[in-house]
Formats: C-alpha cells, structure tokens, sequence
C-alpha cells in the first residue's frame, strides 16, 4: 500500500462512518496532512451536536466501528469534550473529538506505507466551506434532533455507559 491508497481507504472509512450517522450531519474535509510515511484525512462536522445528544452520536459510532471490527484504545468521557480512538485490523487509527461548541472531528491516520503522492478526497463535503477560508469555523448548521438543547434545568447526562 502507498499513501494514495492509504488516503483512499481513510476516505473509505470516513465515508462509512458518516453514513451510519442518522439523521445525517453536514461536514467538511479537515485538512490532509503526510508524514514521511504516513497519511492523515479529517473530517470537521458543521452540524451543532449539543451536550444532550453527544452521548448517542459518540455511541452511533462506537457502536459502528465496534461492528466493523475495530478495536477501541481509549474513550474518554468528558461531558463537554467526549471522545474515542480505534484501530482496525490493518494498522489505521480512527478517532472522534468533539470540542468547542459541539463540532465533532473525525480522524483516521495511516499505518506507515510507502511514500508517494495524495491526491484530494473524491468523498464531496455536504456543507459548505467558503474556498478562502483560513480557518474551519465553528459549527453552524442546526439539526432538530442533534442540535436539542439540554432539559431547561437539568444537570449535564453521563456521555457513555460502560461498554
């Protein structure tokens, strides 16, 4: 394998996770970074997934790569700031962040391949990123159901079950 066909497995990857994502969210390609003999493909999610509803889109994916034959290396359960890391059985790590005002991340690197050139992602964004922007911003795309505010008066909710 070489770093193309790495970036295009971490596409397909990125694709099938996000596919299993209902209701979809919207999201953008995060920048392509290579190493000497690695590949990084990202994913920002422009969708707002609100402190109430992240357990259930970190737990739609973990459920996933689980199912996929993933191997989990760390959940953290922060309220505000989950996330999870996996690996397959051919070597890619995959993760998913969620940070400041719910955009989820998500990531896949490449075990070490043989150098050559990577192309750009062939997957299409589903939201809208203005070609001169320095910057990935904030989300900003409301979702009926991922975006539901907290219960008026309740305490932040547990993100995960053990699992």
């Amino acid at each position: 394998m070489d770093m193309r066909n790495a970036a295009e497995r971490a596409d397909e990857m990125l694709d099938s996770v996000l596919a299993e994502v209902k209701p979809r969210v919207r999201w953008v390609h995060g920048p392509t970074t290579s190493g000497t003999c690695t590949v990084t493909r990202r994913r920002t999610v422009m969708t707002i997934i609100s402190v109430q509803r992240r357990g259930s889109f970190l737990g739609v994916v973990d459920r996933f790569w689980r199912k996929s034959g993933y191997r989990m290396t760390s959940i953290n359960n922060d309220v505000e700031f989950p996330a999870i890391y996996a690996k397959t059985e051919d070597g890619f790590q995959v993760g998913l962040t969620v940070a400041d005002k719910g955009q989820a991340h998500f990531t896949v690197n490449s075990p070490c391949v043989r150098r050559s050139e990577v192309a750009d992602s062939t997957s299409p964004a589903t939201a809208f990123l203005d070609p001169g922007a320095q910057l990935i911003p904030r989300p900003n795309i409301h979702s009926d159901f991922w975006s539901a505010g907290d219960p008026p008066g309740g305490r932040k909710r547990a993100v995960m079950g053990a699992g």
